[in-house]
């Protein structure tokens, strides 16, 4: 730990009353109870206790709050059509009324919240609380001292590719992962999207392959199938074991592609349709399959599954910094299986809060349906929007017209996307604090054994018997899968998802920092790395 970081011995010791108070706290050497030295008593502990919430809060405080920057949209498009406004009134063409989108961002706007009750509605349906945004977080840092780039502005090439990226996820939510390589529809997806001079998905060579398509640029999660090792094995759970097949939508099941419906649930109204679903549990197999178990899952439920399947794997899995793996000793609460599922679970509030003040406060980004609503008006003649002209030049928005009749992304879910903003995804951010939890609390280069892949019908596992895989990059990729199985739904962008995972990170690091003053064990702190490829120390 750095030496600025540390508390003054003398400081401490004076604070306490007592060199024996010190013995295991972090940045301290140890010292014992010299002869004729009071032994702890109670008010010390307290003392102590008050001394390390103290330091925590004190770096929390001197840390710089960083520049929150939106990306012009709202100031750029005195229409609002670049920012979001779902569940808002909205004339015929999908423009939100002004003075309601005013109300609302004045409501959002400073330190505290204003009267979200005031906010008019377009529908029943109400705005996803708003209010969450301006909830204090006291382990770890505050939600309003993280910081992000903007996302891409409307007009821009990047939300262009982002948009045509959509479109092909939605066309190909049908295809199985295992037919990537061979499917006509993915080859096309991969010649179409490798034209874009914007697109941000990995490449080889400069060119999106079937080995590439709708995969993350994050540390093994280009290697071994599509889908991560934890949404596929059986977990045990208790006195019982949960078999991962899940109740999945069926086939073409997408919604939202007429423009009365469109235009009726953007308002704030009630879906008139529902999900149909496949009366055969499955793996998860397909983009369909993962938008339907993303639709579903409570919020940190993937990486619970995580913990308990590398439970099973014992003390060969744990992180090499673990102060126990070379004790006598055998841990029960800290750094045993218990920990970090403590940890996962409570860092997801903090992503869900951090993910909040930005959507409402900063960015109000609107949602992919919201932009292809203004596609379609641009495209038939409607409207005249700054729509750059690569959208138009690819060939995936030309193949959903010309399956549905309209311009407008085919959406999973027939309420389209939550009444709240797209940038950052929730889904991810929370996604991307639980993942390093874990990574920190494991040994990521680990290999896991026996993987498997999902057959194509989804109704059994086979072998897998290429790469290795590790504990690290099958984290990251469940992380990825996750969070990306919103944008084979629709409701979120590439950047939303990219932006998540790196402010979930963000929380958990800074969680992990307090945490780290709390505990009593001699260790060389957490170490995990991050999605940039760089390692991390706490």
């Amino acid at each position: 730990m750095p030496a600025k970081d540390a508390l003054s011995r003398r400081a401490v010791l004076a604070a306490l009353g007592t060199a024996g108070l010190t013995t295991g706290l972090p940045g301290l050497a140890a010292a014992a109870p010299g002869r004729g030295e009071p032994p702890d008593l109670p008010e010390s502990r307290v003392e102590r206790s008050y001394r390390i919430r103290e330091r925590a809060a004190a770096r929390r405080r001197s840390a710089p709050l960083p520049l929150h920057r939106d990306n012009g949209d709202e100031s750029a498009h005195p229409d609002r059509i670049g920012n979001y406004a779902k569940g808002l009134p909205h004339d015929e063409l999908g423009r939100v009324d002004r003075e309601a989108y005013d109300i609302m961002v004045e409501t959002v706007s400073g330190d505290e919240p204003g009267d979200f009750e005031g906010i008019p509605l377009g529908g029943p349906v109400g705005l996803t609380n708003p209010h969450a945004a301006f909830t204090h977080t006291l382990v770890g840092a505050d939600s309003h001292h993280l910081g992000l780039r903007p996302p891409p502005s409307f007009a821009s090439a990047a939300t262009a590719a982002e948009l045509v990226e959509l479109y092909w996820q939605a066309l190909c939510r049908d295809i199985p992962f295992a037919h990537y390589d061979r499917h006509p529809l993915t080859i096309a997806a991969c010649h179409d999207l490798s034209r874009l001079t914007d697109h941000t998905g990995p490449t080889t060579d400069r060119r999106v392959t079937p080995a590439t398509l709708f995969r993350a640029t994050l540390p093994g999660t280009l290697r071994g199938p599509y889908l991560s090792q934890f949404l596929l094995h059986d977990v045990p759970f208790g006195p019982t074991t949960i078999r991962q097949t899940y109740r999945v939508t069926t086939p073409g099941d997408d919604h939202m592609t007429e423009y009365d419906e469109w235009l009726r649930v953007v308002r704030g109204q009630p879906p008139r349709g529902e999900n149909a679903y496949d009366a055969t549990p499955r793996y998860l197999r397909n983009g369909r399959d993962l938008a339907e178990y993303s639709h579903q899952n409570f919020s940190y439920q993937p990486y619970l599954m995580a913990v308990l399947l590398l439970i099973t794997r014992g003390r060969d899995a744990w992180d090499r910094n673990n102060p126990y793996l070379h004790s006598k000793t055998q841990p029960g609460v800290t750094f045993d299986w218990s920990h970090p599922l403590d940890v996962v679970a409570r860092v997801a509030v903090a992503a869900q809060k951090a993910s909040w003040f930005q959507k409402w406060c900063v960015h109000r980004r609107l949602r992919p349906e919201e932009f292809a609503g203004h596609v379609h008006n641009h495209r038939r003649g409607k409207a005249s929007y700054p729509l750059h002209p690569q959208l138009f030049d690819s060939e995936a928005p030309h193949r959903v017209h010309a399956g549905h009749g309209s311009f407008l992304l085919p959406m999973a879910y027939p309420e389209g996307c939550p009444t709240h903003p797209s940038y950052t995804a929730a889904h991810a951010t929370v996604a991307g604090a639980c993942a390093t939890v874990l990574k920190a609390f494991y040994d990521e280069s680990y290999v896991l054994p026996d993987p498997v892949e999902p057959s194509p019908d989804g109704l059994s596992l086979r072998p897998y018997r290429g790469q290795a895989l590790t504990i690290g990059g099958e984290l990251d990729k469940l992380a990825f899968n996750v969070a990306y199985g919103r944008n084979f739904a629709g409701v979120h962008w590439r950047s939303d998802t990219t932006a998540g995972l790196h402010l979930g990170e963000q929380v958990a690091e800074s969680i992990l920092t307090d945490l780290r003053l709390t505990l009593t064990e001699r260790f060389e702190g957490f170490t995990f790395t991050r999605f940039d490829g760089t390692t991390a120390i706490v």
